[in-house]
């Protein structure tokens, strides 16, 4: 296929995520397009479609955005699922669903994300692949646009489809805290963290419930798309991803502060924290507080960073950037998009969700070590031992307060796993139903608690009798 090749027409098999009606590429005449061939669960490729939404607003009339998500998991094959993402991102373009890989195929496409530029005529012009920096595609996508021809346009509109999730009091909830008879919620689509008690009942709202990148009282502060969150000393982290910074709610006076994180994704730079905001961060899922040192996993850039509270500054613990499974010593490790952290005396535990594993690092030495699974394509649903055993796209773990248990939330199985540390086994725990791609999980001396993130419910398990509950917050 040569640069000027046409575009070819969109396959009747993709099925429209968020189109009344399937779109042809005669609708996208007149304009740029740019066709992004993504995986919805894929952190770069989440990055690379808020690049272009923001393009998208930036050139309004000339330019479409047109979104194609191919499975990298089994369980991304079902629709369903794809346009739970779709409806969480809020995105404002069409996005398709391409479960056999058959547009990927007929564009030759080997990598996500990439975005074919296409230009007014409808023909092929560009293809940029990974994620890169949004002023190279914002040079691209100008330099086509000021090739336009004034010209009427007689397709048909393309019609987004507005139905999303039902009103309901939490939306997509993800990090789970516990702090004594408190319950902390990453209520994420709400844009917002809840302090509820046992029962439920919310007693504070921390964040405005609009997104935003403000600090100040609980209630004028902003948080967007909340993850990770960890609790100690009076005071909860939240990463709060959506702005590529870790936050901080004194829970004294509800006060959010940033302690750092610019608001949008970059190179972080180890030195000492001077300025909170001038430190960039990539995606943070995730947090873990281990004395003076918190542990912040960003899965932009497939790293573990260290920063020291007490001296401020930042430095890299594990991770060389590369999605993979590889272990190793600190800087030559590699990870695929860190999601989750639980840590206990010397040892870090990672969850690596597009690595389908589990890894350990060593506090001191910086060792990277695999725990559970293979890399970063092999994936699926076998209990037993470690050698054996296959995770899908796992999003949380927590660790068993009196126990060698770490508590796994398997996300692309809708499952929850326990793996016995120490050279155990995994086994899955047999719940009375299936869960809905769980985020969040949070483990106390007799109870389980569970972000059943796609069923917007929080979730509460007795491991002794196997009871599992629905906890009614702010309902």
């Amino acid at each position: 296929m040569t640069d000027a090749a046409p575009a070819p027409e969109f396959p009747d098999s993709l099925e429209w995520l968020n189109l009344s009606d399937p779109l042809r590429m005669a609708q996208l005449g007149g304009k740029v397009c740019a066709l992004a061939f993504v995986n919805l669960g894929s952190a770069w490729s989440q990055q690379r479609l808020a690049d272009l939404g923001y393009l998208r607003s930036r050139h309004a009339e000339r330019l479409n955005v047109v979104a194609v998500h191919v499975p990298r998991f089994d369980a991304e094959r079902d629709p369903r699922r794809s346009a739970k993402r779709v409806h969480r991102q809020q995105y404002e373009f069409p996005v398709a669903h391409d479960a056999d890989w058959t547009l990927w195929q007929q564009y030759g496409i080997d990598a996500w994300p990439t975005v074919v530029l296409i230009d007014g005529d409808g023909a092929i012009r560009e293809r940029i692949v990974g994620e890169g920096g949004i002023r190279e595609l914002d040079a691209r996508v100008a330099a086509l646009a000021g090739e336009l021809t004034p010209r009427l346009r007689n397709a048909a509109p393309i019609r987004l489809r507005r139905s999303g999730e039902s009103p309901l009091p939490l939306c997509f909830p993800v990090g789970l805290a516990l702090s004594g008879n408190y319950l902390y919620v990453a209520d994420s689509g709400h844009h917002r963290v809840l302090e509820c008690d046992a029962s439920g009942r919310v007693l504070r709202q921390f964040g405005s419930g609009s997104p935003g990148f403000i600090d100040g009282p609980m209630e004028l502060g902003a948080l967007t798309r909340p993850h990770g969150l960890f609790v100690g000393r009076d005071v909860l982290y939240v990463a709060d991803t959506g702005n590529h910074a870790v936050r901080r709610i004194d829970l004294r006076s509800g006060d959010i502060t940033t302690v750092c994180g610019a608001g949008r994704p970059g190179e972080t730079c180890e030195g000492p924290l001077g300025d909170p905001r001038a430190v960039a961060l990539d995606q943070p899922r995730a947090i873990a507080l281990s004395g003076d040192k918190l542990f912040i996993a960003t899965a932009g850039d497939n790293r573990i960073w260290k920063l020291d509270l007490g001296n401020p500054a930042i430095s890299l613990l594990a991770g060389n950037g590369v999605l993979g499974v590889n272990d190793g010593p600190s800087a030559s490790a590699s990870f695929a998009e860190p999601a989750a952290l639980a840590c206990v005396q010397q040892t870090l535990y990672v969850c690596d969700a597009a690595g389908s594993a589990i890894r350990s690092v060593h506090l001191r030495t910086g060792q990277v070590s695999t725990l559970l699974g293979a890399d970063a394509w092999e994936f699926g649903r076998v209990d037993g031992p470690r050698t054996d055993a296959r995770l899908q796209h796992p999003q949380a773990i927590a660790l068993a307060p009196d126990a060698p248990v770490l508590w796994i939330a398997d996300s692309g199985n809708d499952s929850l796993r326990q793996l016995r540390l120490g050279g155990g086994e995994l086994a899955t725990f047999d719940l009375p139903q299936r869960l809905h791609a769980p985020g969040g999980l949070a483990v106390s001396a007799d109870a389980v608690w569970i972000a059943d993130t796609d069923a917007h419910a929080v979730l509460r398990l007795d491991p002794a009798s196997g009871t599992l509950r629905h906890v009614p917050i702010g309902e």
